[in-house]
C-alpha cells in the first residue's frame, strides 16, 4: 500500500514553488484581477455618470494628501492628476474623458479663488489633447468589438442550425429501418410534417399528434409562455389532461433552465410533480414560445434518445415558426422564393444596418444553350456550406441566385472566378461561351425586398 504523502508526491511536485511560498506568488495575481475590474465597463448611465465625477475627485484627495500645494501636479515633472479624465476615456468614450477633465478644472478654479491670472494652460491643454487621443482610440475598438460581437452571434446561430440539422439527419438514417418497421412514420416524414405546418392556426394540434405517433405520448398539453409565466389557456391538447398546475416543480425548472426536464430530475430533489416531461419550445434566438407537459407516456419511451427526439421536433418547429415570421414580408410579394433565403436576406439585411457588415448575392444567368446542359443545377450543388440559393425559371431562361453571408465584392468575385475554372476544367470553354452571365447585387442598397425584386425581374425581363 502507499502512503498519503507517496499519492500525493507527484502534485506537490507540480505545485513546487507555490506550496513553498505561498506569500510571494498569491499576491502576484491580484494586480491582474484588479486590472480585470478596472476593464470592466457598465452600460447603466448612473453608473457612467458616477465614475466620471468619483475618479477625478479622488485624483483631487490623493494631490492633497500627498502635494498640498499643488493637488493637481501641475508643476511636476508628471501630471498624475490626468490619469483619472484618461482612465474615463478608455472605459467609455471621449464624452466621459471630457467629463473628467471638466471636474479637474472645476476643481483648480476652487482651489485657487482670486488667481485666475494663473491658469496653467498648456497643462490643461495637453491633458485635452491626450483624453481626445485615448478617446478615440476607445471609441474605435469599442465599436469593432461590438461588430465582432454581432458577427460571433450570427455564426454561433448558424453553427447551432447545422449542428441539429446534422444530427437529425444522422438519427433518421440511423434508425430507419427500425422506425418504419415499429412506427407509423420516418423521421423524413415527421420534418416535412413540420415545415408544411409553419404558421398555421392548426400548427400545435398537428404539433402534438406527430409527437404522439412518433414518441408514443399518450397525454399531454401544450401551453404558451408569456413574459415568463405560464399560460392555462392550453394551445393543444392531447387525451384527457387535467388543470395545467403553474406552480409545478418541473414547469418551474423548465422554465428556468429553458431545457428539457423529466420526472427523475424533481425525485432527485424529493419534490412531487405531476409531469412526467417539460419541454420548451425554443428557436436559435433563446426565444420561449411554449411548454409541452406530458403527463403518460409508456414507461419504455421514458428514455433518453425519445427525450432528444422530442427536444429536436420541437426546436425544429419554432425554428420554422421564427423563419416564417421573418420572411413573410418577401413570401407575401415572391411566394415563389424559398423561405430559408428569404429569411436569411432579411436577418443579414438586418446585421447589415446594425453592424456596417455587408452581404452580397451572386444571381447567375443561364441561356437556353446552358440549360440543355443541366448547368444549374450543377452549379447549384457547388454552394458554400453557409450560402443560401434560389433557383427562378422563366420561360427563356433562369437565374440562380446565390446569397453569400458576410460577403463583398470581392467574395462575389471569388466564387465567379471559381466558377470559371470549373466551366474550364468541365467543358473547356469559359462561363459566357456556356451560356452563364453573373449579375453581382450588394445587399445593402435599399431593402431585402428590392433586391430580391431586381432579381426576379431578371428572369421575366
Amino acid at each position: 500500500m502507499t502512503s498519503p504523502s507517496e499519492k500525493t508526491g507527484p502534485r506537490r511536485q507540480l505545485a513546487g514553488s507555490e506550496s513553498s511560498a505561498p506569500l510571494t506568488h498569491r499576491p502576484a495575481h491580484w494586480p491582474a484581477a484588479l486590472l480585470g475590474k478596472l476593464a470592466a465597463t457598465d452600460i447603466r448611465p448612473w453608473v457612467m455618470l458616477g465614475e466620471t465625477l468619483l475618479l477625478p475627485l479622488i485624483a483631487l484627495a490623493l494631490g492633497f494628501a500627498w502635494n498640498p500645494l499643488d493637488p493637481l501636479w501641475s508643476a511636476s515633472a508628471f501630471p498624475w492628476s490626468w490619469l483619472a479624465p484618461v482612465i474615463l476615456a478608455l472605459r467609455y468614450g471621449p464624452l466621459a474623458g471630457l467629463g473628467g477633465a471638466s471636474v479637474l478644472l472645476m476643481g483648480w478654479l476652487a482651489i485657487n479663488l482670486g488667481h485666475y491670472d494663473a491658469f496653467p494652460q498648456l497643462f490643461f491643454l495637453g491633458g485635452l489633447i491626450l483624453v481626445m487621443l485615448v478617446g478615440e482610440f476607445s471609441s474605435l475598438w469599442q465599436a469593432r468589438t461590438r461588430r465582432a460581437e454581432t458577427l460571433q452571434l450570427y455564426l454561433d446561430q448558424r453553427l447551432e442550425h447545422l449542428v441539429r440539422q446534422y444530427y437529425l439527419l444522422r438519427l433518421s438514417h440511423d434508425r430507419l429501418e427500425q422506425e418504419l418497421i415499429g412506427r407509423p412514420m420516418s423521421m423524413r416524414d415527421a420534418l416535412s410534417t413540420l415545415q408544411e405546418v409553419g404558421s398555421d392556426a392548426q400548427g400545435p394540434e398537428t404539433l402534438l399528434r406527430l409527437l404522439a405517433q412518433y414518441c408514443q405520448l399518450e397525454t399531454a398539453v401544450l401551453c404558451p409562455v408569456a413574459d415568463e409565466q405560464l399560460g392555462t389557456q392550453a394551445l393543444a391538447s392531447l387525451g384527457a389532461p387535467r388543470q395545467v398546475l403553474e406552480n409545478d416543480p418541473l414547469v418551474q425548472q423548465a422554465i428556468e433552465t429553458r431545457k428539457l426536464c423529466h420526472i427523475n430530475e424533481v425525485l432527485a430533489t424529493q419534490q412531487h410533480s405531476r409531469y412526467l416531461v417539460a419541454a420548451p419550445l425554443l428557436d436559435l434566438g433563446g426565444e420561449l414560445y411554449g411548454l409541452l407537459l406530458i403527463e403518460e407516456m409508456p414507461f419504455f419511451s421514458l428514455q433518453t434518445e425519445n427525450l432528444q427526439t422530442i427536444n429536436l421536433l420541437l426546436g425544429y418547429y419554432t425554428d420554422g415558426l421564427s423563419m416564417q415570421a421573418l420572411a413573410r414580408p418577401i413570401l407575401q410579394v415572391l411566394p415563389d422564393c424559398p423561405a430559408p433565403f428569404a429569411f436569411e436576406a432579411q436577418r443579414l439585411s438586418h446585421i447589415r444596418a446594425s453592424t456596417r457588415v455587408p452581404s452580397i448575392i451572386v444571381a447567375l444567368e443561364f441561356l437556353p444553350r446552358a440549360i440543355a446542359r443541366d448547368l444549374p443545377q450543377q452549379i447549384q450543388r457547388l454552394k458554400r456550406e453557409l450560402d443560401e440559393s434560389w433557383l427562378i425559371t422563366a420561360p427563356e431562361r433562369q437565374i440562380l441566385a446565390v446569397l453569400m453571408p458576410l460577403g463583398d465584392a470581392s467574395t462575389a468575385e471569388g466564387y465567379i472566378q471559381r466558377l470559371e475554372a470549373w466551366s474550364q476544367q468541365k467543358g473547356a470553354q469559359p462561363l459566357a461561351a456556356a451560356g452563364v452571365f453573373p449579375h453581382v447585387l450588394p445587399l445593402d442598397t435599399g431593402t431585402p425586398l428590392a433586391v430580391l425584386q431586381r432579381i426576379h425581374g431578371l428572369a421575366h425581363g
